[in-house]
């Protein structure tokens, strides 16, 4: 439970921790109403600073820079108060919201001006809540505003692989993405899941730094539809000279040739799955648990004759949902963000390929 660091007041219910969710600082769209970022009881910490006050890429010493994990240009550099603990906006208790502290958002509140809620009780300023349009609806608790106490009987113990590889629930790559400005209220239209294209974009990363700067290929089908195209654009052409597999929880032992494994990460933890025979020289890339789940054992869209009363899990034409009229598309900002942070951005190759996608708004690839 988190605490008003002033007078002591209870801020929230009972939360467990677990990983923050990639997809956390995501923009998704324009005036998309995005769900709420982490399950109801849940908190995570964010490790780096977000929001204002910021300091642009040229009054930035390079060595700090890299002290703080970026090893490669961006546009700013957040110096906010970094270990924030965000949390679902139905979790928060005994707060009000300071309404001088709306900023200039569109639909919504985006956090701009820094923390906009205070405790009831002392009126310290403790916690920002974003629910604007393109972002992940969350409570950023400050963390030089709140303390945690522990709750008795509430620590539960993280699941096994096994557990999560049995029970875990799977991402679908398609849903419904609901927007403002319609005339009769919100409307929706079927698209990408974002959480996809996040995971992806981290991913994608991670698979150049993998690749060595040579061709790599992916798995058929979902696995190549969200990354192929990706790796043939921004990779020398050719035939392919290292092998991406899915490998993980209850999946065979990768061979020993291959050179890189698309791995699942833990929603609780934030470890990354690693074989127990580790495969030589083989580069873990993370992907997020449901996903993964989803791209090892896919759920086909296809209607299953039935008789007598439909199941709830037949799919029939009232209509059926379409697809995406667009090819896959990782997250733009994702996979920036994922890429500075590794050290191998400062490889030249490497470098100039961020380079030319930083020039270039405009490839569909993102």
């Amino acid at each position: 439970m988190f605490v008003c660091a002033g007078c002591g007041a209870e801020l929230t219910t009972p939360l467990s921790q677990v990983s923050l969710p990639v997809h956390a600082r995501q923009n998704y769209g324009n005036a998309t109403q995005l769900p709420v970022l982490m399950e109801s009881g849940t908190f995570a910490v964010d490790p780096e600073p977000w929001g204002g006050p910021w300091r642009m890429w040229d009054e930035i010493d390079p060595r700090e820079a890299e002290a703080r994990g970026i090893y490669a240009p961006v546009y700013a550099l957040s110096d906010s108060t970094p270990g924030a603990s965000v949390i679902a906006p139905g979790d928060i208790r005994g707060t009000r919201l300071i309404p001088e502290k709306r900023s200039g958002a569109c639909c919504g509140l985006d956090g701009a001006d820094g923390p906009n809620m205070a405790c009831e009780t002392c009126d310290l300023p403790v916690a920002t809540r974003v629910d604007d349009c393109s972002l992940w609806q969350a409570v950023r608790l400050s963390a030089d505003a709140v303390h945690r106490v522990p709750v008795d009987g509430f620590d539960a113990a993280p699941l096994s692989w096994a557990e999560l590889a049995e029970k875990g629930e799977k991402t679908p790559p398609l849903e419904p993405i609901a927007t403002w400005g319609a005339r009769m209220g919100s409307s929706h239209y079927w698209s990408w899941s974002p959480r996809w294209e996040a995971a992806a974009g981290q991913a994608l990363a991670h698979l150049l730094v993998a690749s060595q700067g040579q061709p790599v290929k992916v798995p058929r089908g979902l696995t190549a539809d969200v990354f192929q195209r990706a790796l043939d654009v921004l990779l020398p052409a050719g035939p392919p000279k290292r092998r991406a597999v899915l490998v993980g929880p209850g999946q065979p032992s990768p061979d020993a040739g291959v050179d890189i494994l698309l791995v699942p990460v833990h929603p609780q933890t934030g470890q990354t799955w690693a074989p127990a025979s580790p495969t030589v020289s083989a580069y873990l890339v993370p992907l997020p648990l449901g996903v993964w789940l989803w791209l090892v054992s896919p759920q086909p869209y296809l209607p299953v004759p039935a008789s007598g009363r439909i199941p709830r899990d037949v799919l029939h034409d009232d209509p059926l949902p379409p697809r995406p009229n667009y090819l896959f598309r990782a997250d733009r900002r994702t996979f920036h963000d994922t890429l500075v942070r590794l050290p191998a951005v400062r490889k030249p190759w490497l470098r100039t390929i961020l380079e030319n996608l930083t020039q270039d708004t405009s490839t569909d690839l993102f």
